[in-house]
């Protein structure tokens, strides 16, 4: 599909250094996923590359005015300078986000079933919340301070449920019912809207953040693996993991506008939306994709 006022524009790329071998393998194998992916925009582009560490999978941005950008382990990326500034100790490892008004980063970790809350000010752990089996995507509300964690649970113990957490009391408040397997979750603060991505079934839930039901099921991902959404535009990021493709959606209609070819097994992916990139992790070859729009109205 086409993007509406050929909207997106890959402007950096983060890549693991590797091996002379291996990247010349990955780089090949990369080539090839984008050539059978589907048409690649004309615009996108590789200007960076810069080390993060190892094999990078869930990512966030923090507070728009800090430019920071941080990933799962606690490494922290400076958005100007495009360089590893810090690391935070005991930041889990599935997935991050962070709260601008409060820089509070929310980290969740599949096998202790907890969410690691950090100080950005401080760079360190303050909390360790129990949520349940397999905590997967973690995004939140800085509007509400309502923190959402999608639960996967595992094929014998099934959960399909995004627990609700108070970032004030740091306890889990609620449980709304998802699709199967949800594994990622995205907040667009301005219409308190939130996006679960379902890995088993290939949806993509949206829930009211204020009756707290799902309002809507967007459906045909292949393996979604990460959301995001740009409050700005309301624009809407998939990551298809088995297609080696991000969907950009519109959050007004709730359809798919675009699909972009990115690197192999495209997993996190976050929106700066002062800068309005969006960047995605490809956890098979070791990058990181930053995409941003050309236009900055919302997708038709």
């Amino acid at each position: 599909m086409k993007l509406a006022r050929r909207a997106v524009v890959a402007t950096a790329v983060i890549a693991l250094a590797a091996p002379a071998a291996a990247t010349t393998a990955t780089a090949a194998a990369a080539e090839s996923a984008r050539n059978t992916a589907g048409a690649v925009p004309a615009a996108i582009k590789v200007t960076a590359t810069i080390p993060v560490g190892a094999a990078p999978t869930g990512i966030a941005t923090v507070n728009p005015r800090t430019d920071r950008i941080y990933l799962t382990g606690g490494t922290v990326i400076s958005g100007r300078t495009n360089k590893v500034v810090a690391t935070i100790r005991g930041v889990g490892g599935t997935a991050i986000a962070v709260n601008p008004r409060t820089n509070t980063i929310y980290a969740t970790d599949a096998t202790s079933g907890t969410v690691s809350v950090a100080s950005g000010r401080a760079k360190r752990v303050v909390a360790t919340i129990p949520v349940g089996i397999v905590p997967a995507g973690v995004a939140v509300n800085p509007r509400t301070n309502k923190v959402y964690v999608a639960i996967q649970g595992t094929r014998e113990d099934k959960d399909n449920t995004v627990a609700v957490i108070s970032g004030r009391t740091r306890k889990v408040v609620n449980t709304i019912t998802v699709g199967q397997a949800p594994v990622a979750v995205a907040v667009n603060p301005r219409t308190n809207t939130i996006y679960v991505a379902n890995d088993f079934d290939g949806t993509l839930s949206v829930i009211n953040g204020r009756t707290r039901k799902v309002v809507a099921t967007i459906p045909s991902f292949t393996a979604p693996a990460g959301v995001a959404v740009n409050p700005k535009t309301s624009t809407v990021y998939v990551t298809n993991e088995g297609a080696n493709t991000v969907a950009v959606i519109s959050g007004r209609t709730r359809k798919v506008v675009a699909t972009v070819p990115v690197g192999i097994l495209p997993f996190g992916v976050a929106v700066n939306p002062r800068t309005n990139r969006a960047y995605v992790t490809n956890f098979g070859d070791n990058t990181v994709s930053v995409l941003r729009p050309r236009a900055s109205g919302p997708m038709r």
